[in-house]
């Protein structure tokens, strides 16, 4: 028997968590943490909360980037896991087909009757390199177009149609591409016209700045692309699985159906990585044309009786719980309450999003006093107020929020979609005693700017 003990472990070597990641990890992460005091230690999570070792309450309004869905330890979804590794399943064998990965398909494509197959990998960034590499594969073209200012993930081909330098700069070359203005279909056109192009991949809302695509253009461009015989590929992995009030964001536009649909994050439960690529036959007939090219595309751990477990567990809840249409009442409502307090903070100009994917833009404000405070933040870089606001959110508030990306004015909300009115309540609150203290001057608020300042005038 071994001596292996978690519990003990975590109990000795726990409190050096952040020493830890100095040393062996990403040295810039601590650091980043401990600049902006969200260096917290969290002993316990459940729902839409965590609670620190004194007991407090943190609301969780990020859901780790979107992949607690369900929010964390969902007792349907915990379940599902203790079964699936009680059954002591002849996982993985290579040589055998098991259920769980044709349920969970079949399940799926319920939700997308004019898609046919389905690959399962391991994370968003490799639903979006399944797609990429079907795509081209299918219509023997080799340039793939995306939006300005996308997310498509980190590796290698999806980083090839991320839409920030920032990202990009010092990994080329990377995959034939061109970028085109979300919404702009003649710049679509012009880029079709030369003849090798194989797809189209677009966030029905963007992540960074939580951007829509304009009425109608998802099925404009849809037309465009099929009469160019390229493809429309949507990436969900953040809109997908009910975030934005339908089962998929492309879903709000009539008419539209993508070729290929990337799917990830909530499907994992929070618990294991897994990633999905649905698809139309024709393609999936194309890419795996014969037996000598069975294993063509695969993953190690793509399919793995846990994550399919923890899928066929998480689409069982949203159904049960009727997950979809409440992010779908939620949302309003809390859009509905922040686009109400526009007219009352001229620092606030924005309330966008569906369901429970929202953007909170701050702009240029009209009095003297706190136009020449935004002047001076934005002299030393763009972002810095959001990030203003989403620091005493936490510190005061206990709310964890994010920045929607870099150099920008724009929180983004994206909780796990089981909160509810007293979650809503709870933040608008908050939100508008930040707010209060952000239009009247208060001294914390502009005394952490000031420290942002320095940081970033330093880092240049």
């Amino acid at each position: 028997m071994t001596g292996f003990d978690l519990a003990r472990l975590l109990a000795e070597r726990g409190g050096e968590r952040y020493d830890l990641h100095t040393r062996h990890l990403n040295h810039q992460l601590p650091r980043m943490l401990h600049t902006i005091g969200f260096d917290k230690v969290y002993e316990r999570a459940e729902g839409a909360y965590f609670w620190d070792a004194e007991g407090q309450d943190y609301l969780d309004m990020l859901a780790g980037f979107g992949v607690m869905g369900l929010g964390r330890h969902h007792p349907v979804v915990r379940k599902a896991l203790h079964d699936v590794l009680d059954a002591q399943l002849p996982d993985l064998t290579r040589f055998d087909c098991q259920p769980l990965p044709g349920l969970l398909a079949e399940k799926l494509l319920g939700h997308a009757p004019h898609l046919d197959r389905v690959f399962f990998g391991n994370s968003g960034t490799e639903a979006v390199e399944t797609a990429l590499k079907f795509a081209r594969y299918a219509t023997g073209k080799p340039r793939i177009l995306y939006c300005t200012h996308a997310f498509h993930g980190l590796t290698t081909g999806s980083l090839s149609v991320n839409g920030e330098d920032g990202f990009r700069d010092g990994f080329a070359p990377l995959l034939p591409d061109t970028a085109v203005p979300l919404g702009d279909l003649d710049a679509l056109a012009r880029e079709l016209a030369k003849g090798d192009v194989a797809a189209l991949i677009v966030e029905p809302i963007q992540g960074k700045g939580v951007h829509e695509a304009p009425p109608g253009y998802l099925r404009a461009a849809q037309d465009l692309l099929h009469r160019h015989k390229a493809l429309l590929i949507a990436d969900e992995v953040q809109t997908g699985l009910g975030r934005t009030g339908d089962f998929f964001a492309y879903q709000h536009e009539d008419g539209v159906a993508p070729d290929l649909v990337c799917v990830a994050k909530a499907l994992s439960g929070g618990y294991v990585p897994v990633g999905a690529t649905l698809g139309k036959d024709w393609i999936f007939r194309k890419v795996y044309s014969s037996m000598d090219r069975v294993l063509v595309h695969s993953a190690s751990f793509g399919s793995n009786a846990q994550a399919m477990a923890a899928g066929l567990a998480v689409l069982a809840v949203m159904e049960d719980e009727q997950t979809v249409a409440h992010a779908r009442h939620t949302g309003d409502l809390l859009r509905g309450r922040l686009a109400e307090l526009i007219p009352k903070y001229e620092l606030l100009h924005d309330v966008r999003g569906r369901g429970l994917m929202i953007g909170i833009e701050f702009g240029r404000p009209t009095s003297l006093g706190l136009r020449s405070r935004w002047t001076m933040l934005q002299a030393a870089r763009k972002g810095l107020f959001a990030q203003m606001v989403v620091v005493p959110l936490l510190q005061r508030h206990r709310i964890l929020t994010q920045v929607s990306g870099d150099h920008l004015e724009v929180i983004k909300l994206i909780p796990p979609l089981i909160i509810g009115e007293r979650e809503v309540d709870r933040f608008v609150g908050a939100f508008t005693a930040v707010m209060d203290d952000a239009h009247g001057g208060g001294n914390l608020m502009w005394d952490f700017g000031r420290t942002l300042v320095k940081q970033a005038v330093a880092h240049r």
